[in-house]
């Protein structure tokens, strides 16, 4: 395995992710969190999307996901923020889900430039925990599987969680775009392999991740960008983007077309203050037409490049430069 380099503070989140409660390994599968999944609409994830879907009903499930929240708690105040969000004024996005709005163009990153952002408030303590590759391994995870995994985790086949746990199951089977490589983490030990079978076993690799530095309700608001943004060498970079599920699960993926990695500093209308990741896709001619960015941008497939944040729970694992063994 290639050597690591990651903060501390996201070295001690990756262990927390792998503990989880009880001394018996199988309550933590038969036993999932007495509050069920975490779930929102992950729109990071969806680039090998099938050309058949429709923009529309990603916006419907936004929608839904994000009001499985409902069933932890975790709904705030800060969606009644958004009415009064309008540093990009347009018709369509004036009804658009909020959790859209992570995408813009690398034109964008210029100090004093105002953005809208959504970040999702999530609290690390409540998120579901890795299992061990060996109790991982040991559940099924497929589409296929699905009936008996309600049963494992005793949901009702038409509960929220249970759709959650479908669209999860559905995505990670998708086929991936070409030049893409693609695969669903069910363990932190599977991670890891994929991003060092990418590498190379032997090269030095680094993890990023978004920071806050203040605590908010405000899932969405204006942010300015304070100083100019911090560009990364990335020759390859593989993104994590977390799924829902009743452990945790993510969605990584690598893709052979060129892309660029930032760290922009930021600062909310209400003072909120994050150190957040942002990549630019500079080729976009093999995404779906429908993937959701192109609705909000209003752009076409490899017409311009495409960026966007990254939440605070997912992670960009890049290759140190010149130290990439194929």
């Amino acid at each position: 395995m290639g050597i690591i380099f990651v903060s501390w503070s996201i070295f001690l989140c990756l262990l927390l992710v792998m503990c989880y409660n009880g001394n018996n390994k199988v309550n933590a599968i038969r036993h999932p969190m007495k509050d069920g999944i975490p779930t929102g609409m992950n729109v990071l994830r969806l680039h090998s999307m099938d050309v058949d879907d429709k923009y529309h009903s990603d916006v419907e499930r936004g929608h839904a996901m994000d009001d499985h929240l409902l069933i932890h708690g975790e709904k705030d105040s800060g969606d009644a923020h958004i009415a009064h969000v309008h540093a990009h004024p347009s018709s369509h996005m004036d009804h658009m889900d909020a959790s859209l709005m992570v995408f813009f163009f690398i034109e964008d990153l210029k100090v004093g430039k105002t953005i809208p952002i959504y970040f999702p408030k999530r609290d690390p303590s409540s998120s579901p925990h890795f299992l061990p590759r060996e109790e991982s391994n040991s559940v099924p995870f497929s589409l296929e599987s699905l009936p008996h995994l309600l049963q494992i985790f005793s949901f009702p086949q038409d509960s929220p969680q249970a759709k959650a746990m479908e669209d999860t199951l559905r995505e990670c089977e998708l086929k991936p775009i070409k030049g893409e490589s693609k695969l669903c983490a069910t363990s932190l030990e599977s991670m890891l392999d994929f991003v060092n079978e990418i590498f190379g076993f032997h090269s030095q690799i680094k993890v990023l991740s978004t920071t806050h530095f203040t605590k908010s309700t405000a899932r969405l608001q204006n942010y300015t960008i304070l100083k100019k943004p911090e560009e990364t060498p990335a020759p390859k970079m593989v993104a994590c983007h977390t799924m829902a599920y009743p452990y945790a699960i993510f969605y990584c993926h690598y893709q052979e077309s060129e892309s660029k990695v930032f760290k922009v500093l930021l600062e909310g209308e209400n003072g909120d203050r994050a150190d957040a990741v942002a990549v630019c896709h500079l080729d976009t001619s093999q995404w779906s037409p429908n993937h959701v960015s192109f609705g909000v941008l209003g752009i076409e497939p490899g017409s311009k490049t495409v960026c966007h944040f990254f939440p605070a729970d997912n992670l960009v694992w890049i290759a140190l430069p010149s130290l990439i063994y194929s």
